[in-house]
């Protein structure tokens, strides 16, 4: 799962996401040709999309695979149940994404491309594609991730583009399981529920690292502007994930 591109997280998602920070994966590993294989999966009190309500307040199961290939290079896949009504996305989605990452001492960065794909949409054009990328700074027990996301113009968009902006916190408290985490992000374009289409969307929230377990519990005050509070009201979210 992606970062806040997907957040929150595919997951989202994080080491930093949401969206954010995904524990360590214990990773299926073939040191022969350089690949190595993780999963995750999760249950979430409701599935925010940048802020935005996809799963009409209702509990959301939400999974994935990536694989990391040699070089940098990863591919992976990423879905979520929906709120069937949600403007028409019907009640799956799921993310396709592919991309490169690297480490220059403590600075990371990712770059690649994600499709966003609903198989049970009603009628009309619901799948698009966005680019991405991102730049991370970890200091201690502290990380900054600053990334932005287009998706240009598709049908799907209603015939125009969409613009994204973020960034993601978080800090490690010293000889804890916890870690807290803080996202702002800012949308320009078709991906907005407001009249002048922008618009900002922000959470904080904190992680439990479950000692002995894959598992991490998390909770977030997640917000976001809008015009139509059915998507867009605050809300406080839980999750509870698995990595492998």
């Amino acid at each position: 799962m992606l970062t806040s591109v997907r957040s929150l997280t595919a997951a989202s998602l994080i080491a930093l996401s949401a969206a954010f920070a995904a524990p360590a994966m214990a990773q299926d590993e073939s040191s022969d040709i350089g690949i190595s294989v993780s999963a995750n999966t999760a249950i979430v009190s409701e599935y925010r999309f940048r802020g935005v309500d996809l799963s009409g307040g209702d509990i959301a199961i939400q999974g994935g695979v990536d694989v990391a290939l040699p070089s940098g290079f990863y591919v992976g896949t990423w879905g979520s149940s929906l709120d069937e009504d949600t403007v028409g996305y019907g009640h799956t989605e799921l993310d396709v994404y592919g991309g490169w990452s690297g480490e220059f001492g403590n600075v990371t960065t990712d770059i690649g491309v994600i499709a966003y794909l609903y198989p049970n949409a009603g009628p009309g054009d619901f799948d698009y594609i966005e680019f991405y990328g991102s730049v991370g700074v970890a200091v201690g027990p502290a990380s900054v991730e600053v990334g932005v996301a287009y998706a240009p113009d598709q049908d799907s968009l209603g015939g125009g583009d969409n613009f994204y902006v973020y960034s993601d916190v978080g800090l490690g408290i010293a000889d804890t399981p916890l870690s807290l985490t803080a996202h702002v992000g800012y949308t320009d374009g078709f991906l907005t529920f407001t009249p002048d289409g922008d618009a900002f969307d922000w959470s904080l929230g904190a992680e439990l690292a479950i000692p002995s377990t894959p598992l991490t519990l998390g909770v977030s005050y997640v917000g976001v502007d809008g015009a139509n509070p059915v998507f867009t009201d605050d809300a406080v979210v839980v999750s509870l994930s698995a990595s492998f």
